[in-house]
């Protein structure tokens, strides 16, 4: 499976129609952001670094916190993984 096929899967329609207001990951972290806050191109790359298996969108909920937070603070900007959506968030609602 692609990682667009991935995140497809993961945003899936339902999320989207319970939360009008839900941005996909691909969105938050797409190309540019990835570029210009971590040593990856690309979100797909980021997560094979770490090592993360995921395939259904509760893989990603299920990684240890400790281990995505110490994944980002090596490989990127932010701190901690919350940080990281935050500032992604933050940045896609200032281009809105």
């Amino acid at each position: 499976m692609s990682f667009d096929d991935l995140l497809t899967e993961l945003q899936g329609q339902k999320t989207a129609q319970e939360d009008p207001n839900h941005v996909p990951l691909r969105v938050l972290f797409n190309d540019a952001f990835m570029k210009n806050h971590t040593r990856w191109g690309t979100f797909d790359e980021f997560l094979e670094k770490g090592n993360f298996q995921v395939n259904v969108l509760e893989d990603v909920n299920n990684i240890p916190d400790e281990f995505l937070d110490r994944h980002v603070a090596r490989e990127t900007d932010f701190s901690d993984w919350d940080t990281m959506l935050e500032v992604a968030n933050k940045e896609h609602a200032a281009k809105a």
